[in-house]
This record gives C-alpha cells, structure tokens and sequence, in this order.
C-alpha cells in the first residue's frame, strides 16, 4: 500500500514535468505559462502534495483517501490491525465489520467487471456477498434466506443501501427503477429480481 502511494506520488511529479514542458513549448505569453502550471500544480492531492511538501514522504491519510482505488480500500480495511477501527468504521454505515468487508471485497469485483466491459447483467457471482445475520437496518425480503444472493440484484440492494446510508436524499434508486423501465424487454429474473420486487418497502 505504502509503494503504491509513493509511486503515485513520483509519477504525478512525472506527469506535472511533461505538462509544463508542452505548456512551455506553446507560443503564449509567459504569465500564461505560469498561470498554467498552476492549475496543473493543483489538479490531483499527489501532485499538490509532491510539489508542496518533502516532510513526510507521503500524503496524508486524508489526501490518500482521494486516490487510491476501491481494491486498495478493500484491502486497507480488511488489513486494519485492530477489530475497533473496523467496528468504528462500519457503524458510521450502520453495518457490521465482517458484513461491510464482504461487501467492499464484492463491489470490487464488480467495479472490475465494468472496467473491463465483461457482461454483467445476468452473471452469476464468483464473489457471493454475505447476507446479515441479524436484521437491524433496511433490507429486502427476498435476500433474508442463504443462497439468494448469486446475482445482481444483490449487488443492486447493497448500493441502494450503501447510498442512502451516505447520501440519505439520493435519487439513486428512483434513477435505478428509470433505468429498468427504460429496458422492458430485459429478463430481471435472471439478474436475481424476485417477481414482486418493487412492492419491497426497501425498493418502493
């Protein structure tokens, strides 16, 4: 992890060099340039934070948290040494920590998915999100029993969640239910959506 954060450091420090080298190879009055290589100096934390500062070696938490992948935060919260950061982290999503984990652990996986523009929609998941033990919080009925979250409609019920728990005026699920609509002809059942779905006061 610590590599990772020092080689986007060194490579934003890269990236700023050859900008300012075409900017100072363009025909533009000099306090053009200048002002250019300002707005570039400040366009990622890494960069800011390379051209700014030698002491600490690297950025703070705070600024890492901007550029580090969703696997890197997957793995930095499983590989938290002590159980009570986990538990304090997962309560501000008023998850479990085991549960949140698995979660992040499978919304990595997806994130993936997408990024290589493998078919998703009716995929049976290689990573099965656990389902909560104890209900404490909103959830769908059809995803209370083990074995029903093989597919996407759980992934869907987690980010629904995960929104609202983040974002509590989120028109996520409306833009969702749009989206669907927008697609009559698609077979919802084999992305996991149980007959009734939208009768769920989790989704209505």
């Amino acid at each position: 992890m610590l590599a990772s954060i020092r080689g986007r450091q060194v490579k934003a420090l890269k990236d700023h060099e050859r900008e300012c080298q075409r900017i100072d190879a363009a025909n533009t009055p000099a306090a053009h340039k200048q002002s250019l290589k300002t707005q570039r100096a400040r366009e990622s934390y890494a960069r800011h934070y390379a051209l700014t500062y030698r002491e600490p070696e690297l950025m703070p938490a705070w600024a890492v948290m901007e550029e580090i992948t969703l696997g890197d935060l997957s793995h930095l919260f499983k590989g938290l040494a002590r159980d009570a950061d986990r538990k304090a982290i997962s309560r501000r999503v008023g998850l479990p920590g085991p549960l949140l984990q698995s979660w992040l652990h499978t919304l990595t996986t997806i994130r993936n998915i997408c990024a290589h523009h493998a078919r998703l929609w009716n995929r049976e998941l290689g990573i099965r999100p656990e389902l909560p033990r104890t209900i404490t919080f909103s959830w769908p009925r059809h995803l209370r029993n083990p074995g029903t979250q093989a597919r996407m409609f759980t992934v869907l019920s987690i980010l629904n969640l995960l929104m609202r728990q983040v974002s509590p005026h989120t028109s996520w699920d409306r833009r969702l239910h749009e989206l669907l609509d927008a697609f009559p002809e698609t077979d919802l059942k084999a992305m996991g959506f149980p007959a009734q779905w939208r009768e769920d006061p989790f989704w209505a």
